[in-house]
């Protein structure tokens, strides 16, 4: 069978770890996903990697690759080079139809016919128009697709229509949801083979970038702006927050450009442990148009004879 050089697709070593692997096929992902990628061959790299990310992030089917990979190696074989496996090479493995483990093992559409001759033969995968007749029913193939929304609606929840292949589903954005989480939507994956029950539909949150919040995990940073006179005397201001909300805030009497007040609590909610909303104070220096604006600016240039801003 023509060997498929799984390590080489994903551009990783044999030694790599779930987590190597696991990089290797988001970044990959980016750069052929056929939704995204302007390359000519994105829908071949991107069924490739698919394929490659399937089997190395499943660890019995990446030991049950690597015996074979061994003595194909050996030989000095690469992707597209024939190779025949050695006797007993899925002994103990008993590989089904079902789909990849993982929630990274698939990244769009999930037609058979997205697998090479190689995978089918080694894992029994079935092939589009027939390879399954004669076998009992067997679940759908999970298939994974990415969702970007906007950090309020992650903090509060949503509802979204997602269109995948030709369909459309209602989807429910639950409240909380961060940067990478998966949601899983049951049943709505890839169709059972012979009356087999469909596999799920996992979507990858990703947050759609905006220049007001700077989020780190369930931690949430954005900018305030305060008056001079409200850093050096302190105030109370109202704040709009990343979750929709409008908080009144304290400004202590003294604080400087860049300090940062903690709200607790307000960040992305969880469950068990939200995060935490951080408000980073910019001080906005008023410009001096007007006489009086003129006279007020050199008044308090006279109030501070001493004062030197560039005195360490």
């Amino acid at each position: 069978m023509e060997f498929k050089d799984y390590y080489q697709i994903l551009g990783v070593g044999k030694s790599a770890s779930q987590d190597d692997i696991r990089k290797a096929f988001r970044k990959l992902a980016r750069r052929y996903h056929p939704d995204v990628s302007k390359e000519p061959d994105a829908a071949k790299r991107m069924a490739e990697v698919n394929e490659a990310n399937t089997v190395l992030a499943d660890p019995e089917k990446r030991a049950a690759y690597d015996t074979v990979g061994a003595q194909a190696w050996a030989q000095g074989a690469r992707s597209g080079d024939d190779v025949r496996p050695p006797p007993g090479w899925n002994a103990g493995h008993g590989f089904s139809h079902g789909g990849p483990a993982g929630f990274e093992a698939h990244f769009g559409n999930a037609d058979a016919g997205q697998f090479s001759e190689f995978f089918e033969q080694m894992f029994g995968q079935a092939r589009a128009g027939g390879g399954a007749r004669g076998h009992g029913p067997r679940r759908g193939r999970d298939q994974h697709a990415g969702i970007e929304l906007d950090l309020i609606d992650a903090c509060r929840g949503a509802e979204r229509a997602l269109t995948l292949h030709e369909r459309t589903l209602r989807v429910t954005i639950p409240k909380g949801v961060k940067e990478g989480q998966m949601i899983r939507l049951t049943g709505q994956g890839g169709p059972g083979l012979n009356g087999g029950p469909a596999g799920d539909l996992f979507l990858q949150v990703h947050l759609r970038p905006d220049a007001r919040w700077r989020v780190e995990g369930r931690d949430v940073t954005q900018k305030l702006r305060v008056a001079p006179w409200e850093a050096a005397l302190g105030a109370t201001v109202r704040v709009s927050t990343s979750d929709g909300a409008t908080v009144e805030v304290a400004v202590p009497a003294g604080s400087g450009n860049g300090r940062k007040l903690r709200l607790k609590g307000r960040g992305i909610p969880h469950a068990s442990t939200p995060g935490d909303l951080y408000l980073e104070l910019d001080i906005a220096v008023p410009g001096a148009v007007t006489a009086p604006q003129q006279a007020a600016w050199a008044a308090l240039r006279d109030a501070y004879p001493g004062f030197d801003p560039r005195r360490a």
